[in-house]
Formats: C-alpha cells, structure tokens, sequence
C-alpha cells in the first residue's frame, strides 16, 4: 500500500549537501582577493596620485577624492549584481556565470599589479573586478541556497553563517598581510597577491562542479501568475531593503573614512608594537568571525528559550541601532582630534566591534531574507536586490566626497578643525532612520520560499 507524502511528513534530515565545501572555500579565496586589494586602496590612491607629495594642505580635498574614488568603485562592484542575476536567472543559469565572469575578475587583479602608476589603467582594472566581483555575488549565495531542500532547510541559517565566517576568514588573512606587503615591497606585489587568491577561488569552484545541484535558467517569462507573484515577493523584499542602504553608506566607510582617520591616531598596538593604518580595519573580519558562531549558537538560543522571538526584522532594526553608535564612537574619535589630540586606535577598535555586531545582525539576516522571501525563479535577483542597497549607500557617500573635494554644498561637514560634523551628520540619519523602521516594519509579512519543486 502506497502513500502520499505531504509536506508534514518530510523527513527532516541532519546531512548537509556535498557542494557546501566548494562554494565556501571559493568564497573565501575570492573575498580574500576583494578585501586584501580593497585594504590598502584608499591610502595607496592618495599617496600614489592624490597627494604623492605629502602636502598638508592638499591632505583634505586628497581624501575626499580617494573616498571619492573608492566609494564609486564599490557602487559599481554591487550594481552588477543585478546584471549577474538577470543572466543567471534567465539565460545561463548560476553556475555558467560564475564561473565565466570569474575570469573577467583575474583579468582586472592583473591590470592593477601591471598599472600600479598609471590611474588610467589602474581604473580600468578596478572596472573590471567590479564587474566581476559584482557578476557573481548574487549568484554565489543563491546557488547555496539551491542546494537545500525541504529536508535539510533547516540547516540553512547555520550555513549562511558558516558562508560569511568564509567571507570573513579571508578577509582577516588578507587585511594583516596585504598592507605588509604593501609597506615591504611596494603596490604590484600588494595587488598582484590578490590576484593569485582569485585564480585559486576560481579554479575551487571549478573543482565542485560535479557536487552541485544546479537549478536550469528560467528564461524571460512572463506569465502573469509568476509575475504578480514576483512582484509581490520583490515589493517585500524591497520595503525592508529600502532601510538598508543607509547602512552601507556607513558601514564602507570603515574601509575607506576610518582608514584614513586611523593614520591620525596613536598606533601602539599590545607590547607596545607600532601597526600600520591600513591594518586597522582588520579588527572588522576578526570580531565577525569570532562573534558570528556566538549570535549563532548562544545568543540567538537563549534569546527563544526566554521567548525573545529574534525576528529577521527585530535583527534588522537592532542592527541599524548599533550602526548608528559605532559612528558616535568614531565622531567622538574625531572630536579628540579635532582638539589636537592624537586618541588610542583601541578606541577605534572598540568603534569596529560594535560595527561588527550591527553587521551580523543587518545583513547575514539579509542575506538569507532574500533567499528565502522569493520564489525559486527569481532568488539571484532577489539577492542583486539586496546588493543593490550597497551601490546606492556607497553611491550616495560618493557624490558627498565630490561635494567635498569640489568646495560644495556638503564641504561644511570637512572644515579643517570640525571635522567630526562629518561623521555626526550620519549619526542623525540613522536615528531618523530607526524611528521610521519601526514603524513601518510592523506591517511587513513574510512568505517563505525553500525547496521548491
């Protein structure tokens, strides 16, 4: 006698699925490339073609054009998504675009080992590894969450977590030793090093290609049943993503304003040992990785066992409240400066774990939202969706550095001993922010999507 299983009666399983290896090592080579080349980035823009000469007086409007620069770049590199997605979803399918546009990104690593002194081809290189950083991030996350099934979906929060601990843990190598290399022996090795990771994280993915499960291309449909469904899923996903791109715009800062800020504080790290300001920002993958399996196997636990239901929203709106005061802390750094002062790194370090809390909290909880909020023929452009909030945030920080460097309207927030107005002017913004979130996410409801036929 046969019977019919319903979706009750799955039977839940404890295996994890035999890509996961591939798609977290691959992640983790190529974040190291992204984040190794992004660490010494704005401080090699000044001093290679900003400001080579060292001048004071030319210090504050070369910052603003680094960050200028730097921003614009990291806008483009999550504008691209949307383009991998499309690609992906309709035409190639996940696995194609991975691995082709992976290609496109080595090529980029090279142009900017080979075109460390000319900012044309330099930029050129920066084009291409935004591209192809940017084509495959979408993709990357969704082709995880393809390898689950209503059996195991269960697994996933951990995974994701296991994916940005990946993500992570690359950073953290590439952050300590590219700004070695850098200060050792110069710009080509520092970006060709990255380069070389790229290659690895290509050639890993490659090696997982046969362990995939790998969902075909959609093509362009457009069915109207699928459409309006697709349509509610991205109105959803996009009113909570609409809160988002305020926090890239003060989360890049860290990698870019802070950098730059850390070269005007006391550096003396534990035993008295002097560290580079590049090297600072390492603090951010390292309080990441270690505090990512804390939220994830205690803090998150206890918080049901006491029946403090963690909603992806309530981690949402927590996570912007730390944002907000990781920057009163760096706005309290810069008025010590301001005042003459040269502060303790260690404050600033402080400033990176809270940051880091916020981070957990606002985009892993992202991440799987995206993935799981949308039906299975559009996940990749769900997820560019997502990435789309870190175009705009590091846009919109973009065109206020060009406002600085240019003398306009925003170059109030840069006058030459107020500089910390810079910094309270976002502190402001989130507050705004976080009042009008929780209100509105009050009436936001979730449809799950996992496993799908």
């Amino acid at each position: 006698m046969s019977s019919i299983s319903t979706e009750s009666e799955v039977i839940k399983s404890d295996k994890y699925p035999a890509a996961i290896p591939y798609i977290i090592g691959n992640e983790a080579a190529e974040r190291f490339s992204f984040y190794g080349m992004r660490s010494i980035l704005s401080v090699f823009l000044v001093a290679q073609f900003f400001n080579p000469t060292g001048n004071a007086a030319l210090n504050a409007v070369a910052e603003a054009k680094s960050n200028e620069q730097v921003h614009l770049f990291v806008s483009l590199a999550y504008f691209t998504p949307m383009i991998g997605a499309l690609m992906a979803d309709w035409f190639f399918g996940k696995y194609k675009v991975i691995l082709y546009v992976s290609i496109i990104y080595c090529v980029g690593h090279l142009f900017l080992a080979l075109f460390d002194t000319d900012l044309t081809w330099f930029g050129y290189g920066l084009t291409l590894i935004a591209i192809g950083a940017g084509g495959i991030k979408s993709c990357v996350s969704a082709n995880m969450g393809d390898q689950f099934s209503k059996s195991n979906e269960h697994l996933m929060s951990k995974v994701f977590g296991w994916f940005y601990f990946a993500i992570n843990s690359g950073s953290v190598v590439s952050n300590f030793f590219i700004p070695i290399l850098y200060d050792k022996y110069g710009a080509s090795v520092a970006f060709g090093v990255p380069g070389i990771l790229m290659a690895l994280a290509t050639l890993i993915f490659w090696l997982g290609r046969k362990k995939y499960i790998i969902v075909p291309p959609s093509g362009i449909d457009f069915n109207a049943t699928k459409f309006k469904e697709g349509l509610a899923a991205a109105g959803k996903v996009l009113l909570v993503f609409a809160f988002v791109p305020l926090f890239w715009a003060m989360w890049d800062q860290s990698l870019a304003e802070w950098v730059l800020q850390a070269k005007k504080l006391d550096l003396t790290f534990i035993g008295g040992v002097k560290i580079l300001p590049s090297q600072v920002q390492l603090a951010n993958p390292v309080f990441l990785v270690s505090f990512l399996p804390i939220f994830t196997y205690l803090i998150y636990p206890i918080c049901d066992k006491i029946g403090l239901k963690l909603t992806p929203l309530r981690k949402i709106g927590v996570g912007l409240i730390l944002t907000g005061l990781s920057f009163v802390i760096i706005a309290q750094i810069q008025d010590t400066i301001d005042g003459g002062q040269n502060p303790s790194v260690w404050r600033q370090i402080f400033a990176y774990l809270v940051l880091a809390w916020g981070e957990i909290l606002v985009w892993v909880t992202c991440l799987e939202y995206a993935y799981t909020n949308s039906p299975k023929y559009m996940k990749s452009t769900m997820a560019a969706i997502g990435l789309l909030t870190v175009s705009l945030g590091n846009y919109l920080v973009a065109l206020m550095n060009e406002s600085i460097s240019k003398g306009g309207y925003f170059s109030y927030l840069r006058v030459s001993g107020h500089e910390s107005e810079y910094y309270w002017f976002f502190v402001k913004l989130m507050i705004a922010e976080v009042i009008i979130f929780m209100l509105v996410s009050r009436f936001i409801k979730e449809k799950r999507y996992v496993g799908e036929d």
